[in-house]
């Protein structure tokens, strides 16, 4: 088989608009060649250097890495799953996003040992401004919950710095549906270089997305701009066929996803995922009633984290999904790019 490298990745990914953000290819890259550079959001660029193309060493990890090389496999509706139900934190979870369930499972797992590490997102409170990081405490956990919703961020270039820098094998990845398709790639690969990686990766946690936002275009232009809205004012925003903008002082604003075109990254106009069809266990509050998450268990190891969170006291599931408004949404979404 032909060798891929990152000309060929940046021929049929980066220059078609098709690139997700996820990061994974920068993670993986065994000479940190790869990287996003401050100002240009849309794709990384090389720095001029690849072991194929330069020296001619094998290599091919980003190409195999990218969630988004075949887009016929891409996920759709709700995919497989072994169950969906609501689930809440039984412990306060101050900046929880819905239910805080997603931090329930963490926070126990991280506590009984069965992760050493979280790659997710999180962001500065007085900017908002969103970032990757490696959590390794249920406390930082809990301080950063609900920062990790529909903010662009290369979240898996975090990945290398927990599995290479940091040397953890237990690792769970939250992300978006790309993020959980590229881990799923890295996961399911025999490629040499991604095997560390694959290892490591012990629960990917995927978020119910409609697409994502650039920082810099929504908060600072969209809301700091047009709406005078600064992001200390800020309570938290959510995402359910509008965006619904929580302010400090109680009030609250909606804006028409229409108005916020212009804010969402390229990429995602190609996606088809709302469920993150490709992770362990997906999680969003949409189909669920306030004050609860819904959780969709894809798999033995999905029913393994969210079993262990209810066994310790950490989880509590109950009341009806409203599965048909999930359905609506992911229908929605698998309607794009068609021919």
């Amino acid at each position: 088989m032909e060798m891929k490298t990152f000309k060929d990745l940046k021929a049929e990914v980066w220059d078609t608009e098709l690139c997700s953000g996820c990061g994974a290819c920068v993670a993986v890259c065994p000479a940190d060649a790869l990287r996003f550079e401050p100002g240009n959001t849309d794709t990384p660029v090389n720095i001029g250097y690849c072991k194929a193309e330069n020296d001619g060493v094998p290599c091919g990890a980003c190409y195999a890495a990218c969630p988004r090389i075949d887009l016929a496999g891409q996920g759709k509706m709700l995919g497989p799953y072994q169950d969906i139900v609501a689930a809440r934190a039984v412990f306060p979870v101050e900046r929880k996003q819905s239910g805080g369930a997603v931090t329930a499972i963490l926070v126990n797992a991280l506590d009984e040992g069965l992760l050493d590490a979280v790659v997710t997102v999180t962001r500065d409170p007085w900017t908002m401004k969103p970032s990757s990081a490696v959590i390794t405490s249920s406390e930082e956990l809990v301080q950063h919950a609900g920062s990790r919703y529909s903010w662009w961020v290369p979240l898996l270039a975090s990945l290398k710095e927990a599995v290479v820098t940091r040397k953890y094998r237990r690792i769970a990845v939250v992300g978006v549906p790309c993020v959980a398709r590229a881990t799923q790639a890295i996961r399911a690969s025999d490629h040499e270089l991604l095997r560390p990686y694959a290892k490591a990766i012990r629960l990917v946690i995927g978020l119910f997305c409609t697409e994502t936002f650039d920082y810099a275009k929504l908060v600072e232009g969209k809301l700091q701009s047009e709406r005078k809205i600064e992001p200390w004012e800020i309570r938290h925003l959510d995402i359910k066929g509008k965006l619904d903008v929580y302010l400090q002082d109680e009030r609250h604003i909606s804006i028409p996803l229409a108005e916020l075109e212009e804010s969402v990254r390229p990429g995602c106009r190609v996606c088809t995922d709302f469920t993150a069809v490709n992770a362990d266990v997906s999680a969003g509050a949409v189909g669920s009633p306030d004050g609860y998450t819904t959780l969709v268990i894809r798999n033995d190891i999905g029913r393994g984290f969210v079993d262990r969170a209810v066994w310790q006291g950490r989880l509590a599931t109950g009341s009806a999904v409203d599965l048909p408004i999930i359905e609506q949404l992911a229908a929605r979404k698998a309607q794009r790019r068609q021919e």
